[in-house]
């Protein structure tokens, strides 16, 4: 079966960083495009990162230059470093796992395969 779980969410001060981390099991992970989406109380889901299994990332604009989505094809494990955080960062991280070509907009929509998340708080 396949497994996405997230963990390394927590509240911090604006300015602050964050490591998220999702372990993987159960596909072969390289073979995967990898993202992460995010979704805040009241808000609409958003696409975050993207890593497809060619290594090309995508990053939201709200985020690029801030985040950084990386991949250990050893351990099939996804990290978002997460810096210079904002309280609009507030939500529910999820990563996903696709078959087919994701994109910032295809995850904003539809993942096949989803973690069960994990809290950021700035404030």
């Amino acid at each position: 079966d396949v497994q996405l779980v997230e963990s390394g969410g927590g509240s911090v001060q604006p300015g602050g960083s964050l490591r998220l981390t999702c372990s993987t099991s159960g596909f072969p992970f390289s073979t995967y495009d990898m993202s992460w989406f995010r979704q805040a109380p009241g808000k609409e889901r958003e696409g975050v990162a993207v890593i497809d299994r060619d290594g090309t990332t995508a990053y939201a604009d709200s985020v690029k230059g801030r985040f950084t989505f990386s991949q250990d094809n050893v351990k099939d494990t996804l990290y978002l470093e997460m810096s210079e955080l904002k309280a609009d960062d507030t939500a529910m991280y999820y990563c996903t796992a696709d078959t087919s070509k994701a994109t910032l907009a295809t995850i904003a929509q539809y993942a096949a395969y989803e973690g069960q998340g994990t809290q950021v708080t700035v404030s």
